[in-house]
């Protein structure tokens, strides 16, 4: 078998996701070829794969350093570099690359990405517009390319609730592929589906026909498919096939993604043990006169709803769901995949607050003059400790609803993350609500009057006073603007809750799981 024959080899398992072979395969012929660039990009790429971006920023570089103008190369040096947090370096990267390939759309790709993730949409949406002509004005441009621009422009429209771009872009790419499933899910996020409605009944049909001529082979469409068909039968009260499909897509992603309950066991285990005697009262102070309100909690337990409500405030900017501050401990704090509590106390006794400076840091590219900013990712209720520790001056805000709707709502949704990966299986979703009470439970029992509750059911019941001890607590005057978190404009959302944050704070969400108890009772049944 000669060269090109092994690395299209390669190429293949590239695409299959089979990421150690191709690192395997690639180092082995690394000595067999003059095109060494071309390898260590494609390592790079199966680094990048399995999420190991300090190890593909390695290779991509080696690649660079052999052919300073492998321009795929420096494209996905820039992606890492994003991944790492290391934004200003990646947003240099994409403007060389563009500099010098005006007509190169990837990069234009990428870097509109990096720019929804600071929340520059506008800067955002131009750039995929301008990538979009491009790729109309090349009659030989592939269409799946157009469609996959065209689809993450109606994407960061939908961020900014411009719905009627959204629905126009949807229309343009179901011209192109009427099969397209990401459109399908889109539509369906946003349509509220009944019997009374034909055309919406209309959709839900062309779904299950999609979803019979879907090999389970194509397992990512097959499981987006299966998410937006059980939420279209939950719509018009057919729970039982609401449920057969969210079956069908947990089991189909755990069949392929597995679980990572137990490192999650570990992780809060750990950072338990940990705190158990460390000193509260020696908080690492800084100067800095921006303050954080920390929005967290279960993920799906109202969250990004409490983030609109704040962030309506005008002295308030909404950075949304933030990986800053787990970025900044793991850097800082973590060996052999544990936490260094001789690091953390060292930290502590600090004249400057390193850490703090780090996660403001992330700010750079980010165009905002508020000094308040808020930090909604739901999962840092496992560092509540360090917030304490070197960000005295913030504010914890936990949300928190009864636990079945809560558990259902996270069977209902599909996540990206690998670090969500316990959300495909009841009893580890069960499990993981266990371990969140029990380090929340210890939180309570070290901090109590750091962190204030906020129950969504009284939120949604009572929303004017529970919304009054909300701004008392994080010390903000009364602001009108947070009874109508859904006409804030200025805090994009990109995470599932987009639909309903989008909408008037509503009720219809309260004991939704009763519809499921003879379909989750192992579920329920485990919740302590």
């Amino acid at each position: 078998m000669d060269l090109a024959e092994k690395i299209k080899i390669l190429q293949n398992h590239l695409k299959s996701k089979n990421f150690k072979k191709v690192i395997d395969g690639s180092l082995k012929l690394i000595n067999k070829t003059t095109n060494n660039d071309y390898l260590y990009n494609l390592i790079g790429m199966a680094y990048q794969g399995l999420s190991q971006h300090e190890n593909s920023v390695k290779f991509f570089r080696m690649a660079l350093d052999y052919n300073p103008n492998n321009v795929a190369a420096k494209n996905n040096y820039g992606n890492s570099l994003k991944a790492l947090g290391k934004l200003e370096a990646s947003k240099k990267c994409f403007e060389e690359i563009l500099e010098a390939n005006p007509n190169y759309i990837n990069a234009y790709n990428n870097y509109a990405n990096l720019k929804t993730l600071v929340n520059d949409y506008e800067g955002a949406i131009d750039l995929y517009k301008k990538a979009i002509d491009i790729l109309k004005n090349n009659e030989n441009s592939p269409n799946v390319t157009l469609v996959n621009i065209l689809f993450s422009l109606a994407v960061a429209y939908q961020s900014e609730n411009k719905i009627d771009e959204v629905k126009k872009i949807i229309d343009e790419i179901l011209l192109i592929d009427p099969s397209h499933i990401g459109c399908h899910k889109l539509i369906s996020s946003v349509t509220k589906y009944s019997n009374d409605d034909q055309n919406s009944l209309a959709h839900l049909k062309k779904m299950e026909q999609l979803n019979v001529n879907i090999d389970i082979s194509n397992f990512e469409k097959k499981v987006d498919l299966n998410y937006a068909l059980a939420k279209a039968h939950e719509d018009i009260k057919n729970y039982e096939k609401a449920y057969e499909y969210l079956l069908n897509a947990n089991e189909l992603k755990f069949s392929k993604k597995g679980s990572n309950l137990k490192d999650e066991i570990k992780a809060v285990e750990n950072i338990i043990k940990i705190f158990d005697d460390i000193n509260f009262q020696r908080s690492n102070t800084n100067s800095e006169t921006k303050k954080i309100i920390f929005i967290l909690g279960m993920p799906r337990s109202g969250t990004t709803l409490v983030e609109q409500i704040v962030a309506s405030h005008s002295k308030v900017y909404g950075a949304g769901e933030l990986i800053y501050l787990q970025q900044v401990l793991k850097k800082n704090f973590v060996n052999d995949s544990k936490y260094n509590k001789q690091s953390i106390i060292d930290n502590q006794n600090l004249y400057k607050n390193i850490i703090f400076s780090e996660y403001i840091d992330y700010f750079k590219l980010y165009n905002f003059h508020e000094n308040i900013i808020t930090d909604k990712a739901p999962q840092n209720f496992r560092f509540i400790g360090f917030i304490k520790l070197f960000f005295p001056n913030s504010k914890v805000l936990h949300c928190f609803r009864n636990p079945k709707d809560n558990c259902l709502s996270l069977y209902k949704n599909s996540f990206a993350s690998n670090t969500m990966n316990w959300t495909n299986k009841q009893e580890d979703i069960a499990e993981y609500y266990n371990l969140y009470s029990k380090i929340m439970g210890f939180w309570k029992s070290k901090v109590p009057e750091f962190i204030h509750d906020v129950e969504y059911e009284k939120l949604v019941e009572n929303k004017e006073s529970e919304i009054k001890k909300i701004l008392n607590f994080c010390e903000l005057e009364w602001d009108e603007k947070c009874l109508n978190p859904h006409k804030n404009s200025k805090t994009p959302i990109k995470t599932v809750s987009i639909s309903q944050a989008r909408q008037p704070i509503y009720k219809t969400s309260l004991k939704s799981s009763d519809n499921f108890d003879k379909y989750l009772e192992k579920m329920y049944s485990l919740l302590k």
